[in-house]
């Protein structure tokens, strides 16, 4: 499989079809409650974004005024203009309101991809044998903080109101779209428990298959190394049951508390007695060659001499 469809394609293309413009020639119509505009008359065919792996997507506008049978000979009049112009791949990106357009789509052999919120993406494979296209999001991220005290060698811990057995925990929760782990973790912990902090470094990670929580799909699950900016705990009564500053080395050893967290404290206590570079894995902000968007790089520190020089670009 192509590593460009297999990890980049999905990405690139859903970033790339955001300006994605719609042209189809329609019966002409006064628009009505709901429409934007009279449909714009041209050449019969669907106009979408190019996209660099040999793909075209097009975005339907939540207003406009498509006849579905028009609609359906204007995607097959495209969808054979785009085979033979070579293209791998058609994106339909269809939102809540054109809803009536799938079916004609579906019957043209465009099959779901993805849908989110008020819109549903569709996507037909024009290349040559088996679909190389990417699944969808396969995974959730879940974030944990530990927040650990290093004057008083304390970790906050709290048990969740909502299981089945009160172990202690780390205070955690879903990465919201476009947050990083380390803001994940410090807000979580604050909305949890009611303790500011500031993220250090990331501690551990943790997949897990068919996870049911995550409607079988696959679950990562990350520690992150945090510093206390306050300590008075405010418990959210909604998900908490109790919180507390307790013992590191203690807790390292409880059975009363889950194996993650058990094993995210032995890492701290090491890290606390030998040096947190010795466990960190701290982050660093890169820029994408192909995109120029910002990432963010969690590993070990690197020497000196091992570093990128100044001014050597995107990686």
């Amino acid at each position: 499989m192509s590593p460009l469809l297999s990890r980049g394609y999905l990405r690139a293309v859903l970033v790339r079809a955001r300006d994605a413009r719609l042209l189809v020639p329609h019966r002409r119509t006064t628009g009505g409650p709901g429409c934007a505009r009279n449909p714009p008359t041209g050449a019969g065919l669907l106009r979408g974004e190019l996209d660099r792996f040999g793909g075209v997507s097009v975005r339907l506008g939540a207003l406009d005024c498509l006849d579905a049978a028009a609609f359906q000979r204007a995607l097959q009049a495209s969808v054979q203009q785009w085979r033979s112009e070579g293209r791998v791949a058609a994106w339909l990106h269809v939102p809540i309101l054109q809803s009536a357009l799938i079916a004609p789509a579906a019957a043209l052999g465009f099959r779901f991809h993805h849908a989110e919120g008020d819109s549903a993406t569709l996507t037909l494979w024009l290349g040559q044998g088996p679909s190389r296209l990417p699944g969808y999001a396969t995974h959730q991220v879940g974030v944990a903080g530990a927040v650990f005290d290093e004057n008083t060698g304390k970790i906050l811990v709290v048990q969740d109101r909502n299981k089945s057995q009160n172990l202690w925990k780390l205070p955690g929760g879903l990465s919201e779209p476009g947050e990083d782990l380390g803001d994940t973790a410090v807000r979580e912990v604050f909305e949890e428990t009611g303790v500011r902090s500031e993220f250090r470094a990331l501690l551990s990670l943790r997949q897990q298959h068919r996870h049911p929580g995550a409607f079988g799909k696959s679950d990562m699950y990350l520690v992150c190394r945090l510093q206390p900016r306050s300590f008075a705990i405010r418990l959210c009564p909604h998900e908490c049951l109790r919180g507390a500053w307790v013992d590191l080395a203690a807790l390292a050893a409880d059975a009363g508390a889950t194996p993650i967290t058990r094993r995210a404290a032995r890492l701290l206590l090491y890290g606390h007695r030998e040096g947190f570079d010795k466990v960190d894995l701290p982050v660093d902000t890169l820029r994408a060659v192909h995109t120029g968007l910002l990432y963010r790089l969690y590993h070990r520190e690197l020497p000196g001499r091992y570093k990128a020089p100044a001014g050597a670009g995107a990686e």
